[in-house]
């Protein structure tokens, strides 16, 4: 009797969710810093409408909702696959060093194309930007490989994870931040423009870059629901229920840190979407853990968008980053989190 009335409030919000995400989204194609009267919208979607109007909404509005939706669908279930198998409530992509990989990289392929290739280039878009999510993407992988192969030597546990992601993701971030500060205030701002988290000026070639890792993932992942529903327990248990616990750790991890790497390439990387839309999820879902992943990948995808959206309209022309906006609104979350498991 209990459960159920613990999880009825749960359900009525789970569906509360579902029914206003297409309304978000609506509310993010009209609104920006050229609020559009919803007639143009709805012209547009039938495909009509002014030549002014399909250039903000096909060109500029929807493609960069569809990145915020991807994105954030990226770091929330990834951040779920790490605090299954981690067994760590605090996990998100940066203790498998994911983010600080990428950062590191994206820092050394902005210093070398402004160093090596046009040194005369000031701002970021004089750059080849058209690499960055691949250079991050690769970054952010290679830290993961990096610091899984230095925990597998010692026998692979979810201990040794945690500890080496923390150590080597302090040291790529140390490297990064040491490059930055002594590359010159000149030139400071055009990593930083990435650092903060940003879906600006982000189009279609950024959908298409994150749609075959979404698509990739969402065909593993129903295969993995059993391995992950055991490797919430100790290594000893889930290897007395015959789990290969190895193996499976393994892909489970592989997926977090391609889901993660992707999407730190594309929008840079975003604080606290990782670590606080699990938990919200698993509220949510109460008993039912089969539940648990799309609602991360729903709720992901719904607070990336608001966040952005909330930063276009506090920020005007200027926009606040979404970086900033998830900072903000995750660290009083952070605080709860660490009162409930101290």
């Amino acid at each position: 009797m209990t459960r159920t009335t613990t999880e009825t409030p749960a359900l009525r919000h789970t569906v509360l969710l579902v029914a206003l995400f297409p309304g978000l989204l609506l509310v993010a194609i009209l609104l920006g810093v050229a609020d559009l009267p919803l007639s143009d919208v709805a012209a547009v979607l039938i495909g009509r409408g002014s030549d002014n109007a399909q250039l903000i909404i096909e060109t500029i509005r929807i493609p960069r909702i569809l990145t915020g939706m991807l994105a954030g669908m990226h770091f929330a279930v990834a951040g779920a696959l790490l605090q299954t198998v981690t067994r760590n409530p605090l996990a998100d992509p940066t203790i498998m060093g994911i983010s600080q990989g990428a950062t590191l990289a994206v820092t050394l392929f902005l210093f070398v194309a402004v160093y090596g290739v046009a040194s005369d280039a000031n701002t970021l878009y004089a750059l080849p930007v058209a690499w960055l999510p691949l250079v991050g993407a690769i970054g952010g992988l290679a830290a993961g490989a990096l610091i899984y192969g230095l925990a597998v030597r010692r026998g692979l546990s979810a201990l040794r994870v945690t500890l080496c992601g923390i150590a080597i993701g302090a040291f790529l971030h140390a490297l990064a931040m040491g490059i930055i500060v002594g590359w010159g205030s000149a030139r400071f701002e055009i990593v930083m423009q990435w650092l903060a988290g940003s879906l600006y000026a982000r189009g279609w070639e950024h959908v298409v870059f994150l749609l075959p890792f979404t698509l990739a993932a969402l065909a593993v992942l129903p295969f993995l629901h059993r391995s992950l529903a055991i490797l919430r327990f100790e290594e000893d248990v889930s290897r007395s229920f015959g789990l290969n616990y190895r193996l499976h750790f393994t892909l489970v991890l592989a997926v977090a840190c391609v889901l993660a790497a992707s999407a730190v390439g594309v929008v840079g990387p975003l604080i606290f979407i990782g670590l606080v839309v699990p938990h919200l999820a698993r509220f949510l879902a109460g008993r039912h853990f089969a539940a648990v992943l799309p609602l991360t990948a729903l709720i992901g995808a719904t607070l990336v968008v608001a966040a952005d959206l909330a930063g276009r309209l506090a920020g005007g022309a200027e926009e606040i980053p979404i970086g900033v906006v998830t900072a903000f609104a995750g660290a009083p979350f952070l605080l709860v989190l660490l009162r409930r498991y101290r």
